[in-house]
């Protein structure tokens, strides 16, 4: 028989795609064509298969050889193609057996070492649903893998244990295991699998109630927040700490967002365990719209948003950012998804991201306030803060100034609330929403829909009347007078009422402040 097949994964985006690897050898003029629209770096892969069969002690045939990766159109990236197309072209050979119901994932270096790749966990998922049996990755890849059960994961080292697996005549195989120091957590880009640093912790704030009670009800109800202040405030470590007050990501979650970085990413190693932490993304300000929401031309790549799927993306200077940019967010925030649709494809990645920005009041940040301090002309303080248009702070549910703490206050040793007394506040908060939004399958309250809200939560009718003169006043948009609603239901939650009273409404509109006039 001189065909065989195997299996691998195509990666688009954050979703994966069963390939079928056909190897054909034919009695041509001797040659290695390789077929199904491969990249730039799939096409090298030939000169490395070569290499690696050959340092592992069964070389190609010397024959004519054609690999198909099938579906042919549909565009494959990437080097994890190379372990499926040799065991394939050997297998055609009759050197080895290639089974039907094992997929394999790993990239050759030229002795023959097997290397890790991105994207293995969700390929194993895919791998899992199409009733495929085992998996045969590189050593590192091994403990991702295993975080999905129902299929057996074979982690090797070299080639050579791939060919003796499969059935090779073992007096052939020459392995060579090259020896690979063990990698620290700066050198696999460990560190982002969690969140923020993990020294941050809300016991080091002074001060800052108001900010704080923000914080609090944004990690309990999910909801997005803008903090603006001077310089020192501390914008930027509340935002930081947030993640060590969020509840943790339950099982669906955790695995959505370790795909998502397996992706983005993995191929380290690193991963040897679900993301309970949630994500922490926090771009420069000076990253582009494809940077943010995602891009690129042959391959769409995700973004910043994607990468803070279930978690956070904190926008640090965020009046720094182009307006174009910022505004790019209006449909994801809304939606909890990104269409990014190309001239040669279209995905749907998922961003259901909690939105924290910080800025400055004014470019030189010292307009606070009697803002005599503050150097900019008004023109230059309306120039700098339009770059947060109407429509983005809109969709900001929690909106408040960040005035610097008094010197005697900041100099205090008295402790202040940790982080893990807030967290259990926030806990006990998420856990009196989800009692009433569990029939919904919903998550938390800042993603109820408009309906729910309108038709299937009831609140009483002075709360009714107060939110009427509160739109009225303040002149509220449709958009934003049921933000103000989620964010009362949540401070219920907070003070374990059943249904938001005027009070809690009081407190919601008092965390939407009026940004501009500050």
């Amino acid at each position: 028989m001189s065909t065989a097949r195997t299996s691998a994964v195509a990666l688009h985006g954050v979703s994966a795609s069963l390939v079928e690897v056909e190897a054909d050898l034919g009695n041509g003029i001797p040659g290695f064509v390789l077929l199904g629209l491969p990249d730039a770096s799939l096409s090298e892969a030939r000169e490395r298969i070569k290499a690696a069969a050959r340092n592992s002690g069964i070389p190609l045939a010397n024959r004519k050889l054609t690999v198909n990766l099938s579906p042919a159109t549909l565009p494959k990236y990437g080097s994890a193609f190379d372990l499926a197309i040799v065991i394939a072209a050997l297998a055609a050979d009759q050197q080895l057996f290639a089974s039907a119901s094992t997929l394999y994932m790993a990239e050759l270096g030229l002795d023959g070492t097997l290397r890790p790749v991105p994207g293995v966990l969700p390929a194993v998922q895919l791998a899992r649903a199409h009733g495929l049996d085992q998996v045969i990755v590189a050593e590192e890849n091994g403990a991702e893998a295993r975080l999905v059960g129902g299929v057996e994961v074979i982690a090797l080292r070299h080639l050579g244990q791939v060919m003796a697996f499969c059935g090779a005549a073992k007096d052939q195989i020459t392995t060579y295991l090259r020896h690979r120091p063990p990698q620290s957590a700066n050198q696999t880009g460990g560190h982002a699998v969690g969140a923020a640093a993990d020294e941050v912790d809300l016991g080091l704030v002074n001060g800052q109630q108001e900010a704080r009670l923000a914080l609090e009800l944004a990690a309990a109800g999910g909801h997005h927040l803008i903090m603006v202040g001077p310089a020192g405030a501390g914008k930027t470590m509340l935002a930081k700490c947030l993640p060590t007050i969020m509840p943790p990501l339950d099982d669906l979650q955790a695995l959505e967002a370790t795909a998502v970085h397996s992706i983005t990413r993995g191929g380290a190693g690193e991963l040897d365990q679900l993301q309970r932490t949630p994500p922490f993304v926090a771009p420069h300000h000076t990253a582009s719209r494809s940077a943010l929401i995602g891009g690129g031309t042959a391959q769409l790549i995700p973004g910043a948003i994607t990468r803070a799927h279930h978690g956070i993306l904190f926008l640090d200077e965020a009046a720094q950012f182009h307006t174009g940019v910022l505004d790019a967010l209006r449909q994801p925030i809304e939606e909890g998804y990104i269409n990014l649709a190309r001239i040669r494809g279209h995905q749907r990645l998922p961003a259901r991201f909690q939105l924290i920005m910080a800025s400055n009041p004014c470019p030189c940040g010292k307009n606070f306030g009697t803002g005599t301090g503050c150097t900019c002309t008004p023109m230059a303080r309306r120039r700098y803060f339009a770059r947060l248009s109407g429509p983005i702070l809109d969709r900001v549910d929690l909106q408040v100034r960040v005035n610097p703490v008094p010197q005697a206050q900041l100099l205090n040793s008295a402790p202040n609330e940790s982080s893990a007394q807030v967290r259990e506040r926030v806990v006990a908060t998420r856990a009196r929403s989800q009692a009433r939004l569990g029939k919904f399958s919903i998550a938390c309250n800042a993603q109820i829909p408009t309906q729910i809200l309108k038709n299937e939560l009831d609140y009483p009718a002075r709360t009714r009347a107060a939110l009427e003169q509160l739109a009225t006043r303040r002149g509220l948009s449709a958009r934003a007078i049921h933000r103000l609603l989620r964010v009362a239901w949540t401070v219920a939650d907070h003070q374990e009422h059943t249904a938001p009273t005027a009070d809690d409404l009081a407190i919601a509109g008092h965390l939407r402040q009026n940004l501009e006039s500050s």
